[in-house]
């Protein structure tokens, strides 16, 4: 006894170790996998919707940018077009204009010069001393004499500070000048660098040379590849915008949004630290990991509680095992009934079902009110429906009690086509959620042919939701038709979902076997139609093929006076 007790506690203490790595893993693997699918997803998103915001904030900023551009050009161009060569050579003239502009309009503008084809600043207003200057060889003054106006990249010029002129080219007499005006650099750089979030963010602009025209850039020797690249990947975003994650050269990893401006002269670029723009992101991921390892330590306490209760009670039921054997022996026979009970039930569900449609359609064309014109028709056609189904849900019990007791059906005279088409329709709204297309393709003029009505209705329709059962994950096609053979009805019935192994195919039409889940099914309805269609004397025929479908052929004889078997 002493021998049998350490053994026992052996057997006992090395189970409560087994469970708890069981509990331990069942529960960290799934929680692990969830949680990092979660964060990762979260991630993602929390990631796609700082891009988009940002993306957002910087077409928005450099559509001001270009308007601000646009705006300037217009007012100077104004200029240029309203007045004539003589009066914008007076300089005070020209003064004025200046002062209008500055008082009028913004005051963005530093100064104003008039200047000849040979490059002569023939007039001058502003707070230098540059009339008489000479811009024959600035590279500003070549392009703009290409073009009837011309916005120049930042540059030092004359006066040794950064700034960028616009110039508008005019004739007179034949002869070409340009009016030409000073943007103020500080009030430029000051719009651009208005875009800030967080600590990190900042907006610039460089040119297609990657030469910096705002002040921020002016140390970013780490980005100069990054930037580089995004000069280069001009193609993909000089009609939109293009967002990057890349490590600078000193090692910080920064997002940068960019886009292209003054018809793709110039680059705005919004610059910010990854751990910036993510900062409520990376809170959210350190809270994740407390949460998750505060629950690992619940899991790792529950596991060595729990294990050891339910090894008591395990000890506890080994002792009542004998006792047990035969309540299994009999819950087993119970379980048979029951898979039994599930069977009929699944018979019966579709005539419920319609019953139930017609049932509501009912209710709606009272809500009309029978006196609108075709209600009532159709009120008679649903009552009529119900009362066919609800012999035919009695017709179903007992043609399942029949295929045991083998018990005679009622023959009548059938149009197949026309049965073929009613069990389509009523397993049309089936179909269409099951997102099965139902095609028929029937031969006209079959003649007339003695059968059960309601048997052959109910192969029709355990052959459909079969087929629909099969393509019920990824949809598909089902295909029926009928053709007239030599004293025969042939009805083919196929469907393009995954077929039927080549090993199932020998089992389909034996009572209780069936392939579907647990609740599914109990594997009678092909074992009822096919003993349908032999007491019709007629042929069923299966051929499947693994991933391609499934076609069942049915013959049935054409004959004028089935006797009831």
């Amino acid at each position: 006894m002493t021998e049998e007790k350490t053994s026992n506690g052996l057997y006992y203490r090395s189970l409560i170790r087994n469970i708890v790595i069981l509990v331990i893993i069942v529960s960290f693997t799934p929680m692990f996998l969830v949680s990092g699918i979660i964060l990762y997803q979260f991630h993602h998103s929390y990631s796609e919707k700082i891009h988009d915001h940002l993306g957002e904030l910087v077409l928005n900023h450099k559509q001001n940018i270009d308007s601000f551009l646009k705006e300037k050009l217009k007012h100077i161009r104004f200029l240029a077009k309203s007045y004539s060569f003589e009066e914008l050579s007076n300089e005070s003239f020209l003064q004025e204009k200046l002062s209008n502009l500055q008082e009028g309009f913004s005051p963005f503008f530093v100064d104003l010069g008039v200047i000849n084809e040979r490059g002569v600043q023939i007039a001058y207003a502003g707070p230098y001393k540059l009339g008489g200057a000479v811009y024959s060889e600035a590279e500003w003054f070549k392009a703009a004499f290409q073009k009837p106006y011309y916005i120049s990249d930042v540059f030092l010029g004359l006066r040794e500070l950064p700034h960028f002129i616009i110039a508008v080219q005019e004739n007179w007499r034949g002869r070409p000048w340009i009016l030409r005006a000073t943007i103020d650099f500080v009030a430029f750089n000051t719009l651009v660098q208005s875009v800030r979030i967080g600590e990190t963010g900042f907006a610039f602009i460089i040119n297609t040379q990657g030469e910096c025209q705002t002040r921020p850039c002016l140390d970013m020797d780490d980005s100069k590849q990054v930037l580089a690249d995004l000069l280069a990947d001009k193609k993909n975003i000089i009609r939109d915008i293009n967002i990057v994650e890349k490590t600078d050269t000193s090692g910080g990893k920064n997002l940068y949004v960019a886009s292209f401006l003054k018809d793709g002269d110039w680059l705005l670029v919004y610059q910010q630290a990854a751990s910036d723009a993510l900062a409520d992101l990376n809170r959210t991921l350190r809270l994740t990991i407390i949460l998750l390892a505060i629950g690992g330590l619940a899991i790792l306490t529950m596991a060595f509680v729990l294990s050891r209760r339910v090894v008591m009670r395990i000890a506890k039921a080994d002792q009542e095992k004998q006792m047990m054997n035969k309540q299994v022996v009999e819950t087993g026979r119970l379980a048979a009934i029951g898979e039994l009970a599930a069977g009929i039930a699944h018979e019966i569900n579709n005539p419920v079902a319609i019953m139930v449609e017609e049932a509501g359609w009912i209710e709606d064309l009272m809500e009309e009110g029978t006196e609108q014109e075709g209600n009532m028709e159709e009120f008679k056609r649903a009552l009529k429906q119900i009362q066919n189904q609800g012999r035919r849900c009695k017709e179903i019990t007992h043609k399942l009690l029949s295929f045991a007791r083998k018990t005679d059906s009622r023959v009548q005279s059938v149009q197949v086509n026309e049965l073929i088409e009613e069990v389509v329709n009523l397993s049309s709204q089936r179909a269409r959620y099951a997102n099965v297309e139902i095609h028929t393709n029937l031969q006209p003029d079959l003649p007339e042919t003695q059968m059960s009505m309601t048997e052959m209705q109910q192969v029709l329709m355990n052959m459909i939701n079969n087929a629909m059962d099969a393509m019920e994950k990824k949809g598909g096609r089902l295909d029926i038709s009928t053709e007239l053979g030599k004293d025969q009805i042939i009805i083919s019935i196929r469907d393009n979902g995954p077929g039927i192994p080549a090993a199932n195919l020998a089992q389909i039409f034996v009572p209780f076997f069936t392939t579907k889940p647990v609740g599914k099914g109990t594997g009678l309805g092909l074992a009822i139609c096919y003993g349908i269609i032999k007491k019709m004397d007629g042929e069923i025929e299966v051929d499947s093929t693994v991933g391609k479908g499934t076609t069942f052929r049915i013959v049935l004889p054409l004959i004028k006076n089935l006797e009831t078997k």
